[in-house]
């Protein structure tokens, strides 16, 4: 028996409606306390599942006193999202009248549902597995078409698909080792070595494709990181400001006015970019500006694009040894030229400026304004292009969590000293265990092996009302 729980399931604040859920044993009824059907003699109890019905919420002390006109949907269980009786009340967008047919809804048999309490209820009834109860959160806070279809597909089990497959072949290749376990008199071998070791070679190679598509995910989910640099009044902060559209940066003619990181998303082109503006690179004696430096150092090592800022109306004596420390600390990332301040240069002058630049071994860059907005079109499909993600429209699986890619990672080393092992011909209890511990870490990642600590943590972290 589960007792029903009930929140408002729509953004808090004023809208057209609002709906609230409510779920648990006994939720129809608790509705039918201060539910008043259009129709005498309907209640909630007696509608099919799955339909609709018109109706007042009326108040509990005074049965003539109305408080809004509301739709009443029920949904059976285990037909339902948390695969218990469910019904939502669509109310209107009042922030009185939403939290008065809350505080109805517990004074009726109700109690306050916990944040992620209805999802974590689908997961314990086997609604979902806690892979695809993630995908849920995930879908709620994605900001981008490429992170939308990715969590769309981890919410239709996408991830836990893969899990199965790998799995089954585990459990059975265990099976096989567990049983000469029990035959360890007779020597007998039910395990095919060579076989062994192929099968799971091809599925440590999943795990690790797997593993690696973490990198892709993870930047299409959070943005990818995109690092302006280059020394102080180049135009750094005016180009962020003119990438988003708003005033977020502080600009100034006086150098070294930005002393940290300033971060903002942009979407381009369906992809989610999270540009970070630095302080710019010079040498200084200031201690904070230097921090605010090798915070930039540190900005770049981590980025997958460098835009790298130039001041292209006239050349710095300093610029070669600063685009040095830059090629250094972004040596993992795909670093961008650009010529800022086209505005101040001629035309007929930029070719000139380009191939002194391309003299000097750089990449082909690009001319902008980013006090003008001059191509600044261009610089996104640019940096959209050198993003280099992959065709989403396809069903290849991508992790976007940093658990799951723990767990496969963990269930890579398993694999790992499975094979050390098999090598050095130990026996099947050692082996059967490594693949043991490999099943472990998959079923982490579904819920199949799971602790109370962990679900409190991940339902902790999804809003009230889901």
């Amino acid at each position: 028996m589960s007792k029903p729980i009930c929140a408002i399931s729509t953004p808090n604040g004023v809208g057209g409606i609002a709906v609230i859920r409510v779920s648990g044993d006994g939720a129809a009824a608790c509705v039918d306390r201060i539910f008043r059907a259009r129709k005498e003699g309907d209640n909630v109890s007696s509608q099919r599942s799955h339909t609709v019905k018109l109706g007042s919420i009326i108040d509990l002390e005074n049965a003539q006193t109305e408080l809004d006109e509301v739709v009443v949907t029920r949904f059976c269980a285990p037909h339902s999202y948390t695969g218990e009786e469910v019904v939502e009340i669509a109310c209107h967008g009042s922030v009185y009248i939403q939290q008065r047919i809350v505080q109805l809804l517990l004074q009726s048999g109700c109690t306050m549902a916990r944040a992620g309490e209805f999802t974590q209820r689908a997961f314990l009834n086997g609604r979902l597995d806690l892979s695809q109860a993630e995908g849920v959160a995930d879908l709620i806070s994605s900001t981008s078409a490429a992170g939308n279809r990715l969590t769309m597909r981890q919410m239709k089990g996408g991830v836990s698909n893969e899990i199965r497959a790998l799995r089954d072949q585990l459990m059975h290749l265990s099976t096989l080792l567990e049983l000469e376990l029990d035959f360890s008199e007779e020597d007998v071998l039910f395990a095919d070595r060579n076989e062994l070791a192929a099968l799971t070679t091809k599925i440590e190679q999943r795990i690790d494709q797997l593993t690696k598509s973490f990198a892709v995910g993870n930047a299409i989910k959070n943005g990818i990181p995109v690092a302006i640099v280059g020394q102080t009044n180049v135009g750094k902060s005016t180009l962020l400001n003119a990438l988003v559209g708003e005033e977020r940066a502080l600009v100034s003619e006086i150098h070294g006015t930005t002393r940290d990181t300033l971060e903002d998303l942009l979407v381009i082109n369906g992809l989610l970019f999270r540009f970070i503006d630095t302080a710019g690179i010079r040498e200084t004696q200031d201690v904070v500006e230097q921090m605010g430096i090798d915070r930039s150092y540190q900005t770049i090592s981590k980025a997958q694009i460098v835009l790298w800022i130039i001041d292209g109306s006239h050349h710095d004596a300093s610029a070669d040894r600063i685009a040095k420390q830059i090629r250094t600390h972004a040596s993992a990332s795909r670093i961008l030229p650009v010529l800022n301040k086209a505005d101040k240069i001629a035309k007929g002058e930029r070719v000139g400026v380009m191939e002194q630049y391309r003299q000097e071994g750089m990449e082909q860059p690009i001319f902008i304004s980013a006090k003008s907005g001059e191509n600044l079109d261009a610089l996104k499909l640019m940096l959209v292009q050198i993003a280099q993600i992959p065709d989403l429209s396809k069903a290849d699986t991508y992790l976007t969590n940093l658990r799951h890619y723990e767990a496969f990672m963990n269930a890579q080393e398993a694999l790992r000293r499975f094979h050390s092992n098999m090598s050095q011909n130990l026996s099947s209890d050692l082996l059967a265990e490594d693949l043991r511990a490999c099943l472990e870490h998959l079923g982490e990642v579904t819920g199949q092996i799971t602790s109370s600590d962990i679900l409190q943590n991940i339902f902790s972290h999804f809003c009230i009302g889901k």
